[in-house]
């Protein structure tokens, strides 16, 4: 059978000196800010993509030029192996799409995962596909089971302010300025596909208890099954500062003590380009071994 590797991009959050200790590959997603290319984890670290940000820098999401993910793949594949790659999701880039055509001309050895998740959900697949790939399932294989369980996660995340997601489009001038006023701070929901909307609150301390309950009606509904089988995990991210997330890391540890909380971990730049600074977010997702 041939050797599998696996490919993932940086929205993963697996940095560049991660994926060489578990033997992966990531490629950078690229940033336009003023104008300027950065490549995330290259030439842009978290810090430098929120000091940009601060000093209201015009920031832009792009994808993976197209020769970039043919080189890799053409050089992965020299020795003979299949590659599972696995981009952030379509319903949020336009490089999962594009991965896929590209794909049709490798006939059948590079097998693009389009599982719909980003940051640490998509972290999780990549382990999954790790694990699989050791345990002799062919790309096509892995492929055919992350597919399968593609919706076996969940994210919520709470936003500081609108005004990234006024900034971005995605919400009228309008809306954004009620929002400010009332001091809303909404809760936004990723269940596969695209950000969307879930709850208004008012602080941070509802947001918490909002996104907790959530988490709460998912393990006793739709993962209730994999809760008693012991195969869910949580994880927690966050936009800039880790000094709420640690401080929320230990409120989701009492509140479920049988869920390993597996890592805190900054959300994707891509995400954060939308949200900006002082978002919180609580994941789960099934781990596949």
């Amino acid at each position: 059978m041939a050797n599998v590797k696996i490919v993932t991009d940086s929205n993963s959050g697996i940095t560049q000196e991660d994926a060489k200790e578990l033997g992966i590959f990531v490629l950078p997603m690229p940033f336009l800010i003023n104008d300027n290319e950065y490549f995330e984890d290259i030439n842009l670290s978290q810090q430098e993509f929120y000091d940009h940000l601060k000093a209201e820098a015009n920031v832009s999401t792009s994808q993976p030029a197209i020769g970039n993910v043919t080189d890799l793949w053409d050089e992965l594949l020299k020795d003979g192996s299949e590659i599972v790659h696995i981009p952030m999701s379509s319903g949020l880039s336009e490089s999962c799409h594009t991965a896929e055509n590209l794909a049709k001309d490798y006939g059948g050895r590079v097998q693009v995962v389009d599982n719909q998740r980003i940051s640490v959900t998509q972290k999780r697949s990549v382990y999954d596909a790790i694990a699989l790939a050791k345990q002799g399932k062919s790309a096509a294989e892995i492929k055919e089971i992350l597919l399968k369980t593609k919706f076996d996660s969940s994210i919520y995340i709470s936003l500081d302010t609108l005004k990234y997601l006024k900034k971005g489009g995605r919400l009228t001038p309008a809306a954004a300025l009620i929002g400010t006023i009332l001091r809303i701070k909404p809760v936004l929901q990723i269940q596969g596909e695209k950000l969307d909307a879930f709850k208004k609150v008012n602080t941070l301390k509802k947001a918490k208890e909002v996104m907790i309950e959530a988490m709460q009606k998912d393990f006793s509904t739709r993962f209730k099954e994999y809760v008693q089988n012991g195969e869910m995990q949580l994880f927690i991210a966050y936009t800039a500062d880790d000094t709420e997330a640690k401080i929320f890391a230990e409120e989701v540890k009492k509140t479920f003590p049988d869920i390993p909380l597996a890592y805190i971990d900054p959300l994707s730049l891509s995400v954060s380009c939308h949200i900006g600074p002082g978002a919180l977010a609580i994941a789960c997702a099934r781990a596949i071994q």
